[in-house]
């Protein structure tokens, strides 16, 4: 161990690497870049300092071998050898990874003989800096007495001379200009600037006497040290200064202060000085601002600037002076380093200027332009919107929303939604939203002036707008679906005519990125790549694209979401499978050639209409390319990338944003080769996406807001970073933290669904892990995204080359198995094409459990280093009682005896550089101490987690509800919550933000630390109330219903129980207790049955039984999903109606009831039902009789706060079929739609308000339908059945005067389509067919044609209706009846035609079981057709009877 010791006397410990055993003293300062280590090390400012990177993983991409460039100078370092003092960091790559690097950052240290020092929190240290300003320090290696070398004071130094060179050396001697370069302690790549753009260099030492006649130009490097004690240097710069025929001189960090000097202006020292890529300067003439590398600790004052003399540029931070430039003479400076490696070069033309110059003085055309005016010229941007911030601000703006979630296109539109319409009202300009999604934050009072739940079609939306009036429209918060339809009324004139204006990016810009041939031309213009690819109109066209390409081919269609209709094609079979059923989506396809294995890099990209532009975050995905962004594993900031292509991609990026006149946020994928710098641009996205709410939550830079104050036309420099409120919003945050987001598949719910992933989105949510290294943060996310995941688990899938090759979403675990059977990470990274850095990250996971599984005949002898490296891996205490087969209990005491717990840090977007106004928090086990302190107590809310099937958007609605009614009450709330597309976890909702897991061990950590009022556990759907016993035994305080009451109601078994002992009517149960027995029940009651499992979330692993050998089946899953909670089977009662109540209670009264009922028979899980409330079918004495149920159960559980009743009607009888002691998905529907706010009143509740009873609900005269939203094409294989488990991934709502209309506009709204003349019916049961008799009669009188199946056209025809028959055509025929049935046209092939427009398919067993035989029937093969041919479906008899209605 070693240690470094500060002059205030404070000690920070940790391990030394590098040159072990040496001692170093010197000044500490830090360094805020994410990339670019060997460039910092080698920068001569940095000589004699103690240098602190506050980016944690430091030497991931090791050191590269020394080669010289054209010119004889270093290739990737600034000077020859290593200045500083030494290296503080928080990890230091033991394995790195890049095809450029020769070395480890740990071997190079020690050639050169400089000590580092690694495991120290470098965050707590640069707040220490930051607050005492620059402290001078020593590193002192365990065995060396401190006091046996002192500190040492650089600044007192002549650094200059030490690193200046001792005799003059030119370069380049063939070039046409004669530059003289004064080195002060030069970086190369200054030279290489000068050389490139033509010039002969003489570079001389600091102290050589100046001549004018020597030169055309003079250029005065950046150097170390107190610019103050390079006297005879601002002497010899005075005389050039002065002389009677001035030549251009220009200076650059040291340069520009020894400039300032010369000409009697003061330098001072700074109080921590500015060091990092990401320093924001105002061009004092044209007001934009640019982005800059900067590391100095001394500044020029610029107020004693003599007449003559102005400022050139100014930190937009801390408006310390950046540049000056002379009125009309030719000499400037510059405080920043245009030129530098490691960090951005949007400012090397400054080089350019100069050389200009200094040839137009050689030439003798001394008339030209000042250089002044060159360069407000050059930096000028001259398409800005006339009359500046003036233009007239709109009034009304119409905000078009994304709909209900789909796979694609979830929660983050929720998120950005709201944040647009915040930043609009802060700006007093009405809004106006139009959103069918009911369960949405945005679509709350409080937010939108107005909110209309109407379809996001042309229709409705010209409607609205003829209404309303806007005067502005908003079409980049909604997804794809605002996108299209945007661009729908742009091209019909719509706009135009009404005299709306497109704000923010303009649909011409949209177009350029959408279309991809005009993309292709876009890029060419700018002399940038992408993938090559081609367009294709037709099937041959495809073909003769793929042919010239090459074989392996990407298949996509235009305009589509997620990857729709997309996959990859290695002949031409495949091709052709592809490109017919892309042309069902869209009229055309893109064919690209396979970019399989390279890196993906993303960049969001933030710009204004005055071309000031920022790259806010960059990220990495883990998988290589050919896995679509929304299937991937992803790492911000990105790990592997050197300085170089870091900078390369994102100069690229703002070029290309700059290019198409994005005004707004955008996000640019590139390809980039993992073996060399060659890269390709995959694709421009011109609207916030899903990795806009990730990046927003990943940096803490609000994506959405900012942009929506864009589009108003402010510019990006006069917005604030609302984290800190001090510095602008024009910068790229600096990250001190590493985030992994994992997506979440729910593809077990779908019958015959492909597990493969690829190019086309199959995830229902994504989760987000914050940690200071990557395994910490690895391992949370895994364990976010299933709560019964552990972590990185070899034991969930066995290691396979196959599963290796061909990504499914248990990919990760299949490597966690490889690892620990032994495969080489080479291997690895054959099979998967992950890098090596990622593979060796798991590795040391693998590992860590191995060395825990050694301790487990005796846990006592474990050291306590081995307990605190596995938390630092990021190991929960369940995975360390697993390894050492313990307790979660006995392990979390262990660890509390020892000490080892978590610390809370913050995220404040500029890595501690500045301090933050909010507190966006998380936990880790890589630090020391606390970002803040524990004062006052606050109440606790727990969210609900990652978006799956059955949890989506609704329950952030009611935790977000639930916040903001305790801020109205006046309580200070902590939010618990890790999903980043959500509104909930956005850091100025509460007062505090937890972004971590829910579990067990982190709500109890965070419960310690904060000793908050108490715990609200029921506004967070299921995640929550799994937790509840166990927190409870911890003697947590839970505010409302008591766990043993929601436990009560979530164990079947108990459940069951407590309605027998009051005597409500269920259908007739036994728990399970062997298999024999249950057999024998079920043959007792009678088949069907279901079998249920207890606490889980959206019906997972429930079933309907017919038969012995489904219950077998059914039995073992069911086991397996709850394993320490009972399992019970039920009678399944067909063809009867189910309603849904939902509730808010006080001490067991009942205060408030809703009561919504089914349209489909019971049987299909509530999540995928279509609701109407308030009810239409239900009598009077019903009514009574279910307000009387809930008013006993209600009374039994003593519920404080929500809770939820499903029943079911038949024959005039009433059955309980479940509760829940929560808020639950139909929460919003009926707050919003009988306009009583459940979860506010629930809220107050629970904190022990007194409220005013409501009673039964009945609304204000209107009728709400609810309609689920599927996503069965992006699945594909899965079956389009309905069944008592739920498959829906999210829905809509809209209200009218019937149902029939709310109905018919809800369906619109999930992309139905109404059909136009030809429907096909394919019915299976007798009973059916006779039901559905006087609705098919209706719809051959509203003229519309009917196909029908072979059975199903022979009865409605016996009934007189007219059929046209087809038949199904799967098999192949027998020989005999080929000739008779070639006159017949199948299904098949009118399907593929698109020639039907709707299809109506109900199948013989309409009652919500999942068929077990594995053979493909012809039901499932029309239902899937439909689906993959993009053809609306009916399902289910009750929707087509309404549907047909309306």
């Amino acid at each position: 161990m070693g240690c470094l010791v500060l002059q205030d006397g404070s000690v920070l410990r940790g391990r030394p690497f590098g040159a072990v055993g040496a001692v170093a003293a010197g000044e500490v300062v830090f360094q805020t870049g994410m990339v670019g280590y060997p460039e910092a090390l080698t920068d001569p400012s940095y000589k004699a300092q103690i240098l602190v990177l506050t980016y944690p993983l430091v030497g991931n991409y090791g050191v590269p071998r020394d080669e010289t460039d054209p010119f004889g100078l270093s290739k990737w370092f600034e000077s020859s050898k290593i200045h500083v003092a030494a290296l503080v960091v928080g990890e230091c790559s033991e394995t790195p990874s890049h095809w450029s690097a020769s070395r480890s950052l740990d071997q190079w240290l020690k050639e050169q003989n400089v000590p580092g020092l690694e495991g120290v929190d470098t965050r707590a240290l640069t707040k220490k800096i930051r607050e005492k300003g620059t402290l001078l320090g020593k590193l002192v290696p365990d065995g060396t007495p401190e006091k046996s070398f002192s500190f040492e004071d650089p600044n007192k130094r002549h650094l200059v001379q030490e690193v200046s060179l001792k005799t003059p050396r030119v370069l380049n001697p063939g070039g046409s200009l004669r530059i003289t370069v004064v080195d002060c302690g030069l970086k190369y790549n200054q030279v290489r600037c000068l050389c490139e753009r033509g010039a002969a260099v003489t570079v001389v030492p600091w102290d050589h006497p100046l001549d004018t006649a020597d030169f055309d130009g003079l250029f005065i490097s950046n150097g170390p040290g107190n610019p103050q004690l390079c006297q005879e240097t601002v002497s010899n710069l005075r005389r050039v200064l002065d002389a009677p025929q001035p030549k251009p001189v220009f200076g650059i960090c040291l340069g520009h202060q020894l400039l300032s000097l010369a000409l009697g202006a003061h330098t001072y020292k700074m109080k921590y000085g500015n060091r990092g890529h990401n320093q924001p300067c105002l061009h004092e003439d044209t007001r934009r601002c640019f982005i800059t590398a900067q590391n100095h600790g001394f500044a020029v004052e610029a107020g004693s600037l003599p007449p003559g003399w102005v400022p050139l540029f100014t930190n937009a931070n801390d408006g310390s002076n950046e540049g000056l430039v002379h009125e009309h003479k030719p000499f400037f400076s510059v405080q920043f380093h245009p030129e530098h490696r490691a960090g951005p070069t949007d400012l090397e033309g400054l080089f350019d200027v100069f050389m200009e110059s200094s040839r137009d003085l050689r030439s003798g055309d001394g008339s030209a332009r000042t250089v002044r005016q060159r360069l407000r010229d050059w930096l000028t941007y001259d398409k800005a919107p006339a009359g500046g911030q003036n233009v007239a601000r709109p009034r009304k703006v119409l905000i078009l929303g994304s709909g209900g979630l789909s796979i694609g296109q979830a929660g983050e539109f929720d998120y950005s939604g709201s944040q647009a319409i915040k930043a609009l009202k802060e700006e007093n300009i009405q809004t106006v939203l139009i959103n069918p999604n009911i369960a949405t934050v945005q679509t709350s009072k409080g937010l939108a002036d107005k909110v209309y739940f109407l379809p996001i079609t042309p229709e409705y939306v010209t409607q609205v707008i003829r209404n309303e009036r806007p005067d502005g429209v908003l079409l980049t918060f909604g997804g794809q679906t605002a996108l299209n339809c945007g661009v729908e009324l742009t091209k019909a004139g719509v706009l135009e005519r009404y005299h709306v204006r497109v704000l923010g990016t303009p649909v011409t810009s949209i177009e350029m990125t959408e279309d991809r041939k005009v993309f292709v031309e876009k890029m060419e213009e700018i002399g940038e790549h992408v993938a090559p690819s081609e367009a294709a109109a037709s099937l041959e066209q495809a073909q003769a694209a793929a042919e010239r390409l090459g074989y392996p081919v990407l298949v996509r269609s235009a305009y589509a979401l997620g990857g729709l209709g997309s996959g990859f094609a290695n002949n031409r079979e495949e091709l052709m499978a592809l490109v017919s059923q892309a042309f069902t989506h869209t009229s055309q396809v893109l064919v690209d050639k396979s970019l399989k294995g390279w890196k993906e890099i993303e960049y969001e990209v933030v710009r204004d209409a005055y071309n000031n532009c920022v790259t806010v975050c960059n990220m990495e995905n883990l998988d290589p390319l050919g896995i679509h962004t929304g299937e991937s594993i992803v790492v911000a900031p990105s790990q592997t990338l050197n300085d170089t292509e870091y900078f390369m991609l994102r100069r690229t990026a703002v070029k290309v944003v700059q290019h198409l006149g994005i005004v707004g946020e955008c996000n640019i994928q590139f390809a980039l080769n993992p073996e060399s710098e060659q890269y390709y641009i995959i694709e421009v996205n011109a609207r916030l996406s899903r990795s806009s709410a990730l990046a927003s939550k990943a940096t803490g830079y609000p994506l959405a807001y900012v942009a929506a104050k864009l589009a108003l036309g402010i510019p990006l420099p006069l917005l604030r970073n609302s984290v800190t409120n001090s510095t602008t919003a024009n910068f790229e945050p600096s990250l001190d933290y590493c985030v992994v987001k994992i997506p979440r598949w729910d593809l077990s719910k779908f019958l015959r669904v492909s597990t493969k992933i690829g190019s086309s989105m199959k995830s229902v949510g994504e989760v987000m892990a914050i940690g200071r290294n990557f395994e910490e943060a690895f391992q949370k996310a895994l364990r976010m995204v299933d709560e019964n995941c552990m972590g990185f688990d070899h034991t969930v899938k066995p290691a396979s080359d196959v599963e290796l090759e061909t990504p499914t979403d248990k990919r990760i675990f299949v490597l966690a198995a490889a690892l620990r059977a032994g495969y080489s990470i080479e291997r690895l990274y054959e099979l998967t094409k992950i890098d090596r850095w990622f593979l060796h990250k798991m590795k040391n996971i693998t590992d860590h459990a191995v060395l825990l599984e050694s301790y487990r005949e005796e846990q006592s002898t474990m050291p306590p280093a081995v307990l605190k490296r596995a938390k630092q891996l990021g190991f929960s205490d369940k995975q360390v009682a697993l390894a050492v087969l313990s307790t979660e209990l006995a392990v979390r005491k262990m660890r509390r005896d020892l000490k080892i717990l978590p610390v809370v840090k913050q995220i404040d977007t500029v890595a501690a550089e500045w301090p933050a106004q909010t507190n966006y928090l998380y936990l880790t086990y890589n630090s020391t101490e606390h970002d803040l302190a524990f004062r006052e107590p606050h109440v606790m809310v727990i969210g609900s987690g990652v978006y799956r099937i059955g949890s989506s958007v609704e329950f952030d609605w009611c935790a977000v509800g639930c916040i903001q009614e305790l801020r109205k009450m006046g309580f200070k709330t902590i939010m618990v919550n890790y999903n980043p597309e959500t509104v909930s976890t956005d850091y100025d909702m509460c007062d505090r933000l937890y972004f971590d897991e829910i579990s067990f061990e982190v709500v109890m950590d965070i419960y310690e630390l904060e000793n908050p009022e108490g715990v609200i556990l029921s506004m967070g759907g299921q995640l929550p109330n799994n937790i509840a016993m166990a927190l409870h035994r911890q003697q947590c305080r839970i505010l409302g219903t008591s766990p043993e009451a929601i436990d009560s109601a979530e164990n079947r078994f108990k459940f069951s129980r407590l309605l027998d002992s009051i005597g409500i009517s269920q259908p007739l149960w036994k728990e399970l207790s062997d298999m024999e027995s249950a057999k024998h029940f079920c043959c007792k009651v009678g088949y069907p049955c279901v079998v249920r499992p207890s606490y889980v979330l959206s019906g997972a692993a429930m079933n309907v039984a017919y038969s012995d050998s489904d219950l077998e089946k059914f039995l073992s899953n069911a086991v397996a999903v709850s394993k320490e909670q009972p399992v019970v089977i039920s009678k399944f009662i067909q063809e009867a109606k189910e309603i849904d109540v939902d509730a808010v209670a006080c001490d067991g009264v009942v205060v408030a009831i809703a009561i919504s009922e089914h349209v489909e028979n019971a049987g299909v899980h509530s999540g995928d039902a279509t609701l109407v409330t308030p009810p239409q079918d239900i009598t009077p004495k019903t009514l009574e009789r279910i307000k009387a149920i809930v008013h006993a159960i209600g009374q039994e559980l003593q519920v404080t706060g929500p809770f939820n009743l499903q029943l079911i009607a038949k024959d005039d009888q009433l059955k309980v079929i479940e509760c829940n002691v929560r808020v639950s998905r139909s929460f919003p529907f009926v707050s919003k739609t009988l306009g009583v706010d459940l979860v506010a009143l629930a809220s107050q509740v629970i904190m022990g308000e007194d409220v005013e009873p409501v009673g039964l609900m009945t609304g204000t005269g209107i009728v709400g339908v609810k309609v689920p939203q599927f996503s069965f094409s992006r699945l594909a294989g899965a079956d389009v059945v309905l069944g008592v488990e739920m498959t829906s991934t999210g829905e809509v709502a809209c209200f009218g005067e019937n149902r029939c209309e709310a109905y018919l506009k809800a369906m619109l709204s999930t992309g139905f389509k109404i059909p136009k003349k030809n429907i096909l019916l394919t019915i299976g049961s007798y009973k059916n067919k006779s039901e559905l008799l006087p609705t098919v009669r209706t719809l051959e009188s509203l003229g519309y044609n009917l196909y029908a199946s072979l059975g199903t056209a022979d009865f409605y025809t016996e009934h007189g209706i007219k059929v046209m028959a087809v038949d199904w055509h799967f098999e192949d025929a027998d020989g005999s009846e080929a000739g008779a049935r070639e006159t017949q046209r199948s299904i098949l092939d009118y399907l593929a035609e698109n020639h039907f427009e709707m299809v109506i398919n109900l199948s013989m067993r309409n009652s919500g079981g999942r068929r077990l035989s594995s053979f493909v029937t012809k039901g499932y093969r029309t239902r899937r057709l439909a689906v993959d041919y993009s053809v609306p479906l009916i399902i289910d008899i009750k929707c087509t009877k309404l549907f047909v209605e309306g």
